[in-house]
């Protein structure tokens, strides 16, 4: 039998998804909603999808679907979810999982009530590129990471619409492009806890209540720090989305180009492994990888990773960066 999966959201991230799922034979998209009907239609068209919504409520309501997968504007992914989850459905929510870490909580204790699975949109976790250098960091190729630095920067670009609006994103170019860089070095250094956050926030290119500059110091339990630096149309950025430099007692890796630099007495041997080609930056790969563990864990009823927990704490250092940048002191984390 097929699991029938219906997609809220027919945005730009919405064709990654519906191109994943369609490589999978036990799938069935079911339906597509958009507040935009329009939208819906045509996106149904495109992928030969039967159904076009520009509301849930019959999808909530519909027994036959086993799970969703939600890219909204961030405003809806705490309600939505919410609601197919009370009525039995498995959930895929994009990045970030909700506006703040309180709606977070949410999500997780309606899931956990229901026993419904959650997975959250963090991709960068099915990169190649990026499983060498945490398997590289594992084996303490590197030794001791002590330092890292990590990007979500837009270069000389910025979105538009809803991205700009507070309302409706929760927060900028941190929660749009920070939460990569933080979860990739977060998956790279083997999950470790956050333990302090500092942060400087601003908004310096657009007239929009949102922010398009950060930097974040992160201090995780491990005793690593790192550096995130977030950004709309800045004139440069030192790699792209998720790029991040990690630096060990015994050498150097960086992720986006992907190498690593070992220490050799006074001298260093720099390595470029042999790795995947990519079509594009952010690859049709890792999405499509991304839609088949969630459909692997509906079958199993295993957990996905990243789920709500991966998610929950991008969302509670989020919320310490914004309170940090507001304050201007460090946020202890627990």
């Amino acid at each position: 039998m097929k699991t029938k999966i219906a997609l809220i959201g027919a945005g730009y991230i919405a064709d990654y998804h519906a191109r994943g799922l369609q490589t999978i034979p036990e799938v069935e998209i079911i339906a597509v909603v958009s507040k935009n009907i329009g939208n819906a239609e045509r996106f149904a068209v495109k992928y030969g999808i039967e159904k076009a919504y520009n509301e849930i409520a019959i999808l909530v309501e519909d027994n036959t679907l086993d799970a969703v997968i939600i890219s909204t504007p961030n405003q809806f992914h705490a309600p939505y979810a919410i609601a197919f989850l009370e009525k039995g459905k498995d959930v895929f929510l994009e990045k970030p999982m909700a506006m703040s870490g309180n709606e977070g909580k949410q999500i997780a204790e309606v899931a956990n009530e229901h026993n419904q699975l959650v997975m959250v949109g963090h991709m960068w976790r099915f990169d190649a590129d990026i499983q060498y250098i945490k398997e590289k960091v594992a084996a303490g190729t590197l030794g001791k990471i002590f330092k890292t630095k990590g990007y979500g920067i837009h270069e000389n670009w910025g979105p538009s619409g809803w991205f700009t609006k507070k309302e409706l994103a929760g927060g900028g170019a941190l929660a749009d492009m920070g939460v990569h860089a933080i979860d990739a070095v977060r998956y790279i250094l083997g999950d470790p806890k956050p333990r302090k956050v500092y942060a400087r926030i601003s908004t310096e290119f657009g007239d929009y209540d949102v922010d398009d500059t950060g930097i974040l110091i992160i201090t995780w339990d491990n005793g690593t720090e790192s550096i995130i630096e977030s950004g709309w149309w800045h004139p440069h950025m030192d790699g792209p989305e998720a790029s991040t430099s990690l630096f060990g007692t015994k050498g150097y890796a960086n992720l986006f180009p992907t190498y690593l630099k070992m220490k050799n007495g006074e001298d260093a041997i720099t390595t470029v492994p042999e790795l995947p080609k990519r079509d594009e930056h952010c690859d049709q790969i890792i999405y499509t990888r991304q839609m088949e563990h969630f459909v692997s864990c509906i079958k199993t009823r295993d957990q996905p990773v990243p789920g709500l927990v991966e998610g929950q704490t991008v969302l509670d250092i989020v919320d310490a960066a914004y309170t940090s940048a507001k304050t201007g002191e460090v946020v202890n984390l627990s």
